[in-house]
């Protein structure tokens, strides 16, 4: 009988995870992997051949717990390349206005952006309520979708108020993010933020690449300027591949 290989050898047989099915057990049997540190982020597991070589498991189960911990981000599969541990989430501060591309910069990954839509429109009833300006007023309106080396990462559905950033649409947003711009010509003086978890809907998961209703984290940011409304707008991150975090410094008694 074939002996088991060096690779599972540190962890129990499958059958520890029963009554699981068999592609649950593999799931866990990786998972347990991961978490432990034996498989690193962005390290490369063995392949579907291998694991079915080594588990003595059918390709259909094999295939089934890599497609799950794909879909769960925990794996991520690069066509013809093979299959990695998903690198640890980016986080995306809840508290301060901070530029996607230089949050990006920072982990030494590359930034681009695709502009969905860039136009003038009148503002509904429901536009009017969230950028507190009168209906019927003219606002800019965006929507970029930003990635991480050259992964869907975030979703930006924005209204800004003409009279706060006049220019605004004249700017090339492929080059300068629309937060980055906003900073640069405003002050910003009053803040709201709202987060909510959502399933993506059709146009959140095209744009972002996902499934229907896969769970997303979601972000909505107000802004004024010595009470002028400047912007309104909905961030929106895959859950899988993002997570949202902010620290900050109760005031002393």
């Amino acid at each position: 009988m074939r002996s088991r290989p060096s690779w599972t050898a540190e962890c129990d047989d499958l059958a520890r995870f029963a009554p699981a099915p068999l592609y649950e057990r593999i799931k866990r049997l990786i998972s347990e992997r991961i978490t432990l540190g034996h498989w690193q982020p962005e390290e490369r597991i063995p392949s579907e051949n291998e694991l079915v070589r080594d588990l003595l498991v059918s390709r259909m189960t094999v295939h089934r717990a890599l497609q799950e911990l794909t879909r769960e981000g925990l794996l991520m599969r690069i066509q013809g390349v093979g299959t990695f541990v998903a690198p640890a989430k980016p986080e995306y501060s809840i508290f301060e206005i901070r530029n996607i591309a230089e949050e990006i910069a920072e982990r030494r990954h590359e930034h681009s952006c695709e502009v969905r839509m860039a136009r003038e429109e009148l503002a509904t009833p429901r536009t009017a309520e969230a950028l507190t300006v009168p209906p019927g007023a003219p606002v800019f309106h965006t929507i970029c979708v930003h990635y991480d080396n050259g992964i869907a990462v975030q979703m930006e559905d924005r209204y800004v108020n003409p009279q706060a950033a006049p220019d605004y649409l004249a700017q090339d947003f492929t080059k300068i993010t629309p937060t980055l711009f906003l900073t640069r010509v405003i002050t910003a003086t009053d803040v709201k933020h709202v987060i909510e978890a959502i399933s993506a809907d059709e146009e959140t998961a095209r744009c972002l690449d996902i499934g229907r209703d896969e769970p997303c984290l979601r972000m909505i940011r107000t802004t004024w300027a010595n009470k002028l409304p400047v912007t309104h707008v909905v961030l929106t991150h895959p859950g899988r591949r993002y997570r949202l975090s902010g620290v900050f410094s109760p005031a002393k008694a």
